[in-house]
């Protein structure tokens, strides 16, 4: 499954938000040395109820808008 989400770093609180065919992901970690990458990893595994590592990034490693894929 392939998701088409825009991260929010630095935000209040971790929540999931899906509006027009895109979801947007609020993160509570800042945009720096991967933290944010890794959290949105975390934060899916936990949504989707699976493990870390079945998540890849596959475009958007340095910006906001990401393709994730989730096995």
């Amino acid at each position: 499954m392939r998701l088409n989400i825009r991260v929010i770093p630095n935000a209040k609180q971790n929540k999931l938000v899906e509006e027009s065919g895109r979801i947007k992901i609020y993160l509570n970690a800042p945009p720096v040395e991967g933290k944010a990458n890794k959290a949105l990893a975390e934060f899916l595994a936990k949504y989707y109820n699976t493990k870390r590592n079945r998540i890849k990034i596959i475009s958007g490693e340095k910006s906001r808008n990401k393709i994730v894929e989730i096995n």
